[in-house]
């Protein structure tokens, strides 16, 4: 359980064992973080935080995410220049908690990117219904999503939903995308990343003219007596549960064996892409409460909801007939967005099982690379399948919860594990030196786990249960084979 994985950086960034290509740069790394980044937190998650906890000061929210994840990005910074490996948190902790914490934090990292993509996915599908409604079009709403999700039809009345297909389609189009190789992956994600930067910029610079300084009071509602409705508890609430919208940097790390040069590269894609979001996050997220009384921001498209409502407000000025135009044009580019989102999640999921399995943890097949495209194209597919199902039978708020609660947990081991890593290698080669050691990692996990106190008791209830089955798996299965895996080593 206490066995630690020894860092030989020298073969970590010279060798590639799997046949992974090192095709990605600086420029395609942050492109994959800012892909990774925006998507359903700023696009959907925003304005249900907003709607439920935060309210206008959804904004204070966003700060305190952002200086939470700054503090774990310059943590991951540190790592991945340091061990440049595939595997994210999960090498990470291999190298300095030992064998058992490895096995939990990648157990954990499922939440994040699987549950995360299918989060994603379910963003995705209501940004498609907003724009096929506004071209006359109702998709099927039975199929639209979640089991039990009640559905307001156009003309008023309701239906009950039975499953989401548009989901699941689109994380099925994304694994075939994934299977066929990182180089095309990353190049569909930097055109979409392009897009949906621009419709970010395109929604601040003219929802700004329409914003309603009456949607602003009171900044911070009232508490209504419950924890995290409201007040500055459902500021961190909402911080929490916006937390996810930051999400994405770490995935950055887990292509560490396909960047051409990871020790320089990998700190430049982490904090490059985590500081331009940060900037992009804070403006929209005041102008769409400024735009939209909050509590209307509550459905699955909260950013369609606000260029509706910039286009209502544009009605008799010069600028009507380009909010009109406009606002299909924003939903495709939402789309293009989310759907960067998924490719990127998506394409770190695999690779963590990759590394898994190349520790024992896992079966051989789950390292297994496709012969010809050069991709673990057997845990490609099956993370595919997982995200479908979550994504078509799960509500967003529940994925959404789950989603960020299991990235706080990576966010402490990781932030921990610079301590023991400072204190058990200190003449360990470091590109990158996370500054401030011990104030930066502590204070960093002490964030973390107040953002995790802060999610509802149900969010904990699921992280147990679902730790319970991954310590059940370790015991059952993964110990063994990585004590034989090691042991055959060895005798080699």
């Amino acid at each position: 359980m206490l066995h630690t994985r020894p860092i030989d950086t020298r073969e970590a960034a010279d060798a590639n064992s799997h046949g992974l290509r090192r095709v990605l740069g600086p420029t395609q790394l942050i492109s994959l973080g800012i892909g990774a980044i925006i998507g359903t937190g700023i696009f959907v998650l925003t304005g249900q935080a907003a709607a439920a906890h935060a309210g206008p000061a959804i904004v204070i929210s966003m700060v305190i995410a952002g200086v939470a994840s700054a503090l774990a990005g310059l943590c991951y910074a540190e790592f991945a220049a340091s061990v440049p490996r595939a595997g994210s948190a999960y090498t990470y902790a291999y190298a300095t908690l030992g064998e058992f914490t490895a096995w939990i934090i990648g157990w954990d990292l499922i939440l994040e990117y699987a549950l995360g993509a299918a989060t994603v996915a379910v963003g995705w599908s209501g940004t498609l219904n907003s724009l096929l409604a506004d071209f006359g079009i109702q998709f099927p709403a039975r199929i639209s999503a979640a089991p039990g999700t009640v559905v307001t039809l156009a003309d008023g009345s309701t239906i009950t939903a039975l499953f989401n297909l548009p989901a699941v389609l689109i994380a099925a189009a994304v694994t075939w995308l994934l299977i066929r190789g990182v180089r095309e992956s990353a190049s569909v994600n930097t055109v979409m990343v392009f897009v949906k930067v621009a419709i970010i910029l395109l929604v601040i610079s003219t929802g700004v003219l329409f914003i309603q300084p009456e949607n602003y009071t009171p900044f911070i509602p009232p508490n209504t007596g419950v924890f995290g409705e409201f007040g500055w508890s459902g500021i961190f609430r909402g911080a929490a549960v916006i937390f996810f919208a930051y999400i994405g940097f770490d995935a950055v790390s887990t292509a560490a064996q396909e960047a051409r040069d990871p020790q320089r590269d990998m700190p430049r894609g982490i904090l490059g892409s985590l500081a331009i979001c940060t900037v992009l996050y804070i403006a929209v997220s005041a102008v769409m409460v400024g735009l939209v009384p909050y509590l209307e921001l509550g459905g699955p498209a909260p950013m369609a909801v606000a260029v509706d409502y910039a286009r209502t407000a544009s009605e008799g000025t010069v600028w009507h007939g380009l909010m009109k135009a406009m606002a299909g044009l924003i939903k495709i580019g939402v789309l293009a967005g989310l759907s960067s989102t998924i490719v990127v999640q998506m394409l770190a999921q695999p690779r963590i099982f990759m590394a898994m399995s190349e520790d024992g943890l896992l079966p051989a097949w789950a390292g297994r690379i496709h012969p010809r495209f050069r991709t673990p194209h057997l845990t490609t597919a099956l993370t595919g399948v997982v995200v479908a199902l979550a994504a078509g039978f799960t509500p967003i708020g529940v994925l959404g919860q789950m989603v960020s609660i299991g990235t706080l947990l990576a966010f402490v081991i990781v932030s921990l594990g610079i301590l023991v890593l400072r204190r058990a290698q200190p003449d360990l080669p470091r590109p990158f030196r996370t500054p401030w050691v011990p104030v930066v990692p502590i204070a960093s996990a002490v964030i973390a786990t107040l953002l995790m106190l802060s999610l509802p008791g149900q969010t904990w209830a699921r992280l147990a249960i679902w730790m319970a089955i991954g310590v059940a798996l370790y015991f059952g299965y993964g110990a063994r084979r990585a004590a034989t895996q090691r042991g055959q080593a060895t005798d080699t």
